[in-house]
C-alpha cells in the first residue's frame, strides 16, 4: 500500500497525510525491553494518550563485530516497527549512528577504536566507511516501513544532538544524503538542547529542542530560528539517569505535568524521553565524563509505582510507566492531562503483569575466576600491554565489555603506578592475593617487597564508556598504557580476555564446582539454583552484604551489581525464568554473602530531586 503526503512541516502546524496533525510521542527502546513485553509496553503507550513511538538504533548491537549484523530475535526492528503500526502508532525513527542514549559509546561499536586515528562522528575516511557499510544493512530494512510505502515511520532524526559536538560542519550533511541516498523520504529531523541549536542544523532539516524545565526563551528560540515552522520538543526529560556512587534522581510528577500543559497550551509538539525507560541489560551502561569519569546504572526506568521514600514523596518517580511495566503516579497524571487534546476516548488500561518476591536463594557451590582461565581464549602474550579493543580477538574485532586479566612476573615490590592508564577500574593481585583497587582517582599502590619471583595481576574491569561530551575518541578500555613499578615500565604480559558472553557463562559449567564448606577465592562465581513453582513473574534481585560484580540468570547478563548504589536491585523479567529449575551465577570482586534475595519492588539510594537543581549540575 502507499499513501500520499507524510509529515509535513510546511506551516507552524504539522499535517499528515494533509490534515493537521500533532505528534503526542513517547520512547520505548526495544532493546531495553524483553520482545515478550514489547506489546505491553506499546499498548499502555497507546492507553496513556500518545500517538507517536520513538525508539533510537543502537549500532554496537546490530553490528557488534565488524560486518557481523543481528536484526533477528530481540534485535528485529522490523517487527517492532510492524507490531506500533499494529497497534496504530506512528513512529519516529533515530537511526543515529550516534545516539547517546546512556548506552555504552553512545551506540557506536567499539571495534571503532582499533583504529588508533578514529574521529567519531566526523567525516574521516575511517568512521563514514563504516557507517556506510552499516547503512547499507539498516537503512533497506526500515525504508520500506516508511508512510508514504504503507508503513508507520513518519519521520527520521539526523544523527543526536550534533550540535553540542559539533566538530565537523560536514557531518551532518553526510548523515542525511546517506540516509537519502538509500531511499529515506520522510520528514527528517534534528534534535538539540538550547546550547546546540546554533551548531546542530543543516539545511531542509527541521530542527527540534530537548529540555526538561520550560524556558519561553528556548522555545522561542527555536521558533525565531525557524519562522513558519512547527515546534517540537524531541525530547522532553520525564526524569533523569543514575550513575554509580551518587544519588537516585527523581522528578516531580506535578512539576512534569505542569511544563507538558504549558507546552501543549502553546500547540507544541511532544515526545517523552522516556516513557518507558526499560533496563540497560549487560554492560550496556554507558558513563559520563565532564570533568570527571563516573559510570552509570543499568536500570533505565528507575523507580516503579510500589515505591516512595515517604509520604512527602509519594509523587517521586521517573518514567511514566516504571522498569517493570507498571503504572506510576506520572502515568495516570499524563493520561488525565492528555485527554484534553484527543477527539476520542481513550483506550482501556491493560492489566498489570505482578511482580513477585521469591524465597531466598541458596548460593551451593563456586569457582574462582582463576579456575576460569580455562574457559577463555588462547591468551595473548605481548611485551607491552594491550587495550581491550586491539586485542586479537572476535575476528579481529577485539574485546568490547567486561574484564582483562593482565598478568605479568615481577622480581621485587616497590610503587606501583598506573599512570592514570587504568580503563576504569582494576583489582590489583600478586600471586592471586588482593592488594588493592587502582582506577581514576588511585593511581599508585605499594606491593609488598619479597625476594622471590611472582605474578601481578591486574583484573581491569571496563565500567562503560562515555557516551556523550568531548571524549568519545578517548574510550579505550583496559590498559591503555604502560604501568611501572618503581618507575619502570612492566613488560612481558599474559592476557585473557574475560568477556562474560553467554558462551563463556555457558562454558563454565564445563570447570569442577567447589562446595561452599570450601573458602572461596576471590574473585569467584557463585552458583545456585531458583525453583519457580507455576508462571513465572517478574521479580527484583537484591545481593545484601554483597560487595560488587554481575549477575546471571539462565545465562542472561541481568547487569552490575555494586553496594555503593544508588541502584539496589536487578531487574529480572519473568520471561527470562522458566517454571522448575533456573540457574543463578552472581561474579563476584570481594565479598558473598550464602543467599541472593528476591523483591516485588525496586529498591535505590538517597534521592535527588532534579527539579531542585540547575541543568549544569545534573551533566
Amino acid at each position: 500500500m502507499t499513501r500520499g503526503e507524510g509529515l509535513r512541516a510546511d506551516s507552524i502546524h504539522f499535517t499528515l497525510d494533509g490534515s493537521p496533525f500533532r505528534i503526542l510521542g513517547g520512547s520505548v527502546h526495544y532493546f531495553r525491553v524483553p520482545r515478550s513485553y514489547w506489546k505491553d509496553r506499546l499498548l499502555k503507550l497507546k492507553a496513556c494518550g500518545l500517538n507517536t513511538l520513538t525508539t533510537y538504533v543502537p549500532w554496537n548491537l546490530h553490528e557488534p563485530e565488524k560486518g557481523v549484523y543481528y536484526f533477528h530475535d530481540q534485535l528485529d526492528l522490523e517487527a517492532y516497527i510492524r507490531l506500533a503500526a499494529e497497534l496504530d502508532l506512528w513512529v519516529i525513527l533515530r537511526p543515529g549512528p550516534y545516539i547517546c542514549a546512556e548506552w555504552d559509546l553512545g551506540g557506536l561499536p567499539s571495534w571503532l577504536l582499533r583504529d588508533k586515528n578514529m574521529k567519531l562522528r566526523t567525516t574521516y575516511s575511517g568512521f563514514t566507511a563504516a557507517v556506510n557499510s552499516y547503512f547499507d544493512k539498516l537503512i533497506p530494512r526500515v525504508a520500506a516501513l516508511q508512510f508514504k510505502r504503507g508503513g508507520p515511520i513518519i519521520a527520521v532524526q539526523i544523527e543526536n544532538e550534533y550540535g553540542s559536538y559539533a566538530k565537523d560542519e560536514q557531518y551532518l550533511l553526510f548523515v542525511k544524503e546517506a540516509l537519502m541516498s538509500r531511499g529515506i523520504t520522510e520528514l527528517l529531523l534534528t534534535c538539540d538542547n538550547r546550547e546546540g541549536l546554533n551548531c546542530g542544523g543543516v539545511e531542509g532539516v527541521l530542527q527540534t529542542i530537548n529540555l526538561q524545565k520550560f524556558s519561553y526563551g528556548a522555545v522561542q528560540y527555536l521558533a525565531d530560528l525557524q519562522p513558519q515552522k512547527p515546534l517540537l520538543v524531541m525530547e522532553y526529560w520525564s526524569g533523569w539517569f543514575d550513575v554509580w556512587g551518587g544519588p537516585h534522581h527523581v522528578f516531580s510528577a506535578d512539576d512534569m505535568i505542569a511544563v507538558l500543559k504549558e507546552l501543549l497550551e502553546r500547540g507544541v509538539s511532544i515526545n517523552l524521553y522516556m516513557f518507558h525507560g526499560g533496563t540497560s541489560f549487560g554492560f550496556m551502561n554507558g558513563a559520563v565524563d565532564l570533568g570527571s569519569y563516573r559510570p552509570q546504572t543499568n536500570s533505565y526506568g528507575n523507580v516503579g509505582s510500589g515505591f516512595s521514600v515517604d509520604a512527602a514523596q509519594m509523587r517521586y518517580y521517573d518514567a511514566p510507566l516504571s522498569e517493570s511495566g507498571d503504572y506510576t503516579t506520572k502515568y495516570h497524571l499524563l493520561r488525565n492531562l492528555l485527554k484534553c487534546f484527543q477527539n476520542e476516548e481513550l483506550p482501556q488500561l491493560p492489566s498489570v503483569q505482578s511482580t513477585h518476591a521469591y524465597e531466598p536463594m541458596v548460593i551451593s557451590e563456586h569457582v574462582s575466576l582463576w579456575e576460569s582461565r580455562e574457559c577463555t581464549e588462547k591468551p595473548f602474550r605481548s611485551d607491552d600491554p594491550v587495550n581491550m579493543e586491539n586485542l586479537l580477538l572476535n575476528h579481529n574485532s577485539g574485546q568490547s565489555y567486561g574484564y582483562t586479566l593482565y598478568e605479568t612476573t615481577i622480581y621485587r615490590g616497590g610503587a606501583l603506578n598506573s599512570r592514570n592508564h587504568v580503563r576504569d577500574r582494576a583489582l590489583v593481585f600478586v600471586d592471586k592475593r588482593f592488594i588493592g583497587v587502582l582506577d581514576y582517582r588511585k593511581q599508585e599502590i605499594a606491593v609488598p617487597h619479597s625476594e622471590r619471583e611472582r605474578v601481578l595481576g591486574l583484573l581491569v574491569e571496563n565500567c562503560g564508556r562515555v557516551n556523550y561530551g568531548p571524549a568519545l575518541n578517548e574510550q579505550r578500555k583496559g590498559l591503555i598504557g604502560d604501568i611501572t613499578l618503581n618507575h619502570t615500565p612492566l613488560k612481558k604480559f599474559t592476557m585473557y580476555s574475560l568477556d562474560m558472553t553467554p558462551s563463556f557463562i555457558n562454558s563454565l559449567r564445563s570447570l569442577k564446582w567447589w562446595s561452599t564448606c570450601k573458602t572461596p577465592l576471590y574473585p569467584a562465581f557463585f552458583r545456585g539454583r531458583l525453583i519457580v513453582d507455576g508462571q513465572p513473574r517478574d521479580t527484583f534481585i537484591k545481593l545484601p552484604g554483597w560487595h560488587k560484580g554481575v549477575v546471571f540468570v539462565n545465562g542472561q547478563n541481568l547487569g552490575r551489581h555494586w553496594y555503593v548504589g544508588p541502584q539496589k536491585t536487578l531487574y529480572l523479567p519473568g520471561p527470562w525464568l522458566k517454571t522448575g529449575d533456573n540457574e543463578v551465577i552472581v561474579f563476584e570482586e570481594h565479598r558473598a554473602e550464602g543467599k541472593i534475595h528476591f523483591t516485588d519492588n525496586p529498591l535505590h539510594g538517597k534521592i535527588s530531586d532534579v527539579s531542585r537543581q540547575p541543568f549544569c549540575s545534573l551533566l
